[in-house]
């Protein structure tokens, strides 16, 4: 049974910094991509970052650019969204998901199949 769980999320000011993880598990994800989605409350879900499970490709939503990055840790089957200069409008539910490897990246948002129950980062002005 594949699991992606989340955790790390929480309140913070506007300016602070969180790092977001996701613990996957139940399968082999060596061609999967890893994606990072957000969901703020009355707004569609929004796609943020993406690294394939390889590390060797990684993207960047423009939005948030310069103040997010994606690694892994492939001992522990981790992968991490670490945020900086965070702003009220970074408040959202933070999802990671899996999607496998196709020919471009990252994939398509209607790829990803695997879902994690997602974890609430709430940002203070």
């Amino acid at each position: 049974q594949v699991q992606l769980v989340e955790s790390g999320g929480g309140l913070v000011q506007a300016g602070g910094s969180l790092r977001l993880s996701c613990a996957a598990s139940g399968r082999t994800f060596s061609n999967y991509a890893m994606g990072w989605f957000r969901q703020a409350p009355g707004k569609e879900r929004e796609f943020v970052a993406a690294i394939s499970w390889s590390g060797d490709n990684r993207y960047i939503a423009r939005s948030v650019k310069g103040r997010i990055t994606a690694s892994k840790d492939n001992a522990k089957n981790t992968v991490y969204l670490q945020m900086s200069s965070l702003k009220p409008e970074d408040t959202a539910v933070y999802y990671c998901a899996a999607a496998i490897m196709g020919h471009g990246f990252p994939p398509d948002n209607a790829l990803y199949s695997y879902w994690g129950q997602g974890t609430q980062v709430t940002v203070s002005s």
